[in-house]
């Protein structure tokens, strides 16, 4: 059971990053296409996000195959529910 605890938990700690890699690619491309300076803002949020995500898959999975594929498949569930949320969040800016 306790394998189990840990193995949810590290579910949720992929979501997390999914979350963060995927809400973070949604906020770049809003803002970065506003900007002046939208190769910047591109190329700074490519590299934090993917460094925290890189970080956090290692840190996570602490060398166990298992955990990096629970880590991952929490990580890939995050990014239908970003996809979904966002998409829900946006259709009333695309209707004008």
């Amino acid at each position: 059971m306790n394998n189990t605890l840990g193995l949810f938990v590290v579910l949720l700690a992929g979501f997390g990053l999914g979350a963060l890699f995927f809400g973070g690619l949604w906020w770049t491309v809003r803002k970065g296409l506003a900007s002046s300076h939208a190769a910047l803002w591109f190329l700074g949020s490519t590299l934090l996000r993917t460094g925290a995500v890189v970080a956090g898959f290692y840190f996570i999975s602490l060398g166990d195959w298992r955990k990096l594929l629970v880590c991952l498949i929490g990580f890939i569930t995050a990014r239908f529910a970003i996809t979904w949320f966002t998409r829900t969040a946006t259709k009333g800016i695309d209707a004008s």
